[in-house]
């Protein structure tokens, strides 16, 4: 998969460069090289317009896609259940396939109408660790992007304790833009992450006031994991979703959801039904 780096006024082709060394921006996260690549790069001129340019989910292939549940005090309250937050966050596992790139259609399946989303902050992983400190965690971040974490409803509540299959139907989920180079924890500590359809604010909540911070999030799931470069995590939702409108509001064709975060970008897709082959 190709790669570059954004400009103001296009995107200067990085694989036609650097292509033999770094075949995708996996192996550079894993060369530790993404910021320097950035900076040696950002004199050039830009190979391509935006238009012409087709993006994927930034990091092809990872290792793990984890994804945290129920990250922000007014999502912990939508439950109704009384109890307070957790003291663990609640974590699930996404496939690649179900992730699409930045411009694309999220795409409603065959079996349900109840497409949803989640907006949040994605981190990846530039340094391989087990049992990370909390100290230390932040260390081990390469990049930052963002997640539209898209759901389908009624198929998280196939079974008693289990969410996989609503959150892995085929591009109902999208990744991107791009990739923001970590540089240090002011980065983090208070993000205004906001979510649109057609343009009205359904989710805005800030980084600030997450349950469990990003430090707390690596390390434990390095516990019980090895995260590696490459590795994605999904960080939570605000409250707002489609399906805490009395009735539901869910995704359908000719729809634009957006997921904008302060310093990262905006993650734009459009809604498509599946075509049936």
């Amino acid at each position: 998969m190709n790669y570059g780096l954004v400009k103001d006024d296009g995107i200067v082709d990085l694989s036609a460069r650097y292509g033999e060394r770094w075949p995708s921006l996996r192996e550079v996260i894993e060369a530790g090289a993404l910021g320097t690549l950035a900076e040696e790069a950002s004199a050039l001129l830009a190979d391509y317009a935006f238009a012409d340019v087709t993006y994927e989910i930034p990091i092809p292939a990872p290792e793990k896609i984890i994804c945290v549940g129920v990250n922000f005090p007014d999502r912990n309250e939508e439950y109704k259940d009384g109890q307070a937050a957790p003291a663990n966050p609640s974590l699930f596992i996404r496939f690649p396939r179900s992730f699409t790139g930045h411009g694309r259609p999220l795409i409603r399946p065959l079996e349900s109408p109840q497409l949803d989303y989640e907006g949040e902050i994605v981190i990846v992983i530039g340094k391989s660790g087990r049992r990370i400190a909390e100290a230390d965690a932040l260390g081990h971040i390469a990049a930052l992007s963002l997640c539209n974490e898209g759901t389908i409803r009624d198929w998280v509540r196939h079974a008693k304790f289990n969410v996989t299959q609503g959150k892995n139907f085929d591009s109902t989920g999208a990744i991107g833009p791009w990739l923001v180079p970590y540089t240090d924890e002011s980065q983090l500590a208070d993000i205004k992450l906001e979510t649109r359809v057609n343009g009205e604010v359904r989710q805005s909540d800030r980084t600030s006031r997450m349950i469990f911070s990003f430090r707390k999030i690596i390390n434990y799931i390095s516990t019980f994991t090895t995260l590696v470069p490459g590795d994605i995590i999904v960080t939570g939702t605000p409250t707002g979703a489609g399906a805490r409108f009395d009735p539901p509001i869910w995704l359908k064709p000719g729809d634009v959801v957006e997921v904008e975060a302060e310093g990262i970008g905006t993650l734009r897709n459009t809604i498509a039904d599946e075509v049936c082959p």
